[in-house]
């Protein structure tokens, strides 16, 4: 293994808004206290899993943005959403919201890409998004032993044949794994080719993934909405972040010179990479 293990800590706004949008994966530390940690584990316990087709011993639980409590209050995490409207701008809707546990045993996750433009029986139509950030909150400590993430860093700006999202890889001789302490989180650009690798520890690495889009950038084909029925039961500042899942924008007719063009875009601008 390769590991990156810069201290993350010390990285600028600009910085991380560099780092995600060039190498595609970005490590924000500390995000969670010990008690909030504790109090999610409480909530995850109780959580019925399933195993995926691989191995028993990765095991989690789809669609948990509806079981109540921290598990749903994440969903609106300040400093996290801060970070997402100096990324995205001020409009994001959350996709999707799984509960993974990797428990010792797990032979590791192959390296595979999240968004996959025409969408997937593994993704749906939610991995067509153009643009979408995933969150993995970690429970327990990243080790060396207990499943570090593994990335290849800037795979998502390929073009080439080899990168086509639809493609799987035992291994790759640029990838990278990270480690990180429990209440850090690992965000990742769905394009990036990622993984992660065998647990040879002792215990189960428990992580919450939520995934985010900027509002314009909706999928390709229909996806389901959220039932008004739960929306009404969750935090306002919850239910905020959770519009409409097709909701786009764009202009399929939009003109050559359309009216009320403008001069200034400080979101289109490599410039804010150099934000303190």
């Amino acid at each position: 293994m390769k590991f990156d293990d810069r201290d993350w800590s010390a990285l600028t706004l600009g910085e991380r808004i560099r780092q995600i949008e060039v190498e595609g994966y970005l490590v924000l530390p500390d995000l969670l206290d010990a008690g909030h940690v504790s109090a999610l584990k409480r909530e995850t316990a109780t959580l019925q899993t399933t195993p995926v087709d691989y191995s028993e011993h990765q095991r989690g639980r789809p669609s948990v943005q509806f079981e109540g409590g921290r598990i749903t209050e994440l969903i609106a995490h300040p400093p996290t959403i801060a970070f997402l409207r100096e990324l995205f701008g001020p409009d994001i809707v959350m996709m999707t919201y799984a509960y993974a546990r990797s428990e010792p045993g797990h032979p590791g996750i192959s390296l595979h890409a999240d968004g996959q433009p025409y969408g997937s029986a593994i993704f749906g139509h939610e991995g067509s998004c153009p643009w979408m950030i995933r969150v993995l909150y970690y429970l327990d400590d990243l080790t060396a032993e207990v499943s570090p993430f593994r990335v290849v860093p800037g795979s998502h700006l390929s073009m080439h044949a080899e990168a086509n999202p639809y493609l799987r890889y035992e291994s790759h001789r640029s990838e990278v794994a990270v480690t990180a302490k429990a209440g850090s989180a690992v965000l990742i650009n769905h394009r990036v080719f990622h993984g992660n690798y065998p647990n040879r520890g002792d215990y189960s690495r428990e992580m919450l993934a939520v995934a985010y889009r900027p509002a314009w950038a909706g999928p390709a084909a229909p996806v389901d909405e959220w039932p008004p029925e739960r929306l009404a039961e969750l935090p306002t500042n919850v239910r905020d972040l959770m519009g409409s899942r097709n909701q786009r924008v764009w202009h399929f007719d939009g003109s050559n010179k359309p009216d009320g063009m403008t001069n200034d875009a400080p979101g289109l601008d490599p410039d804010r990479w150099n934000l303190r």
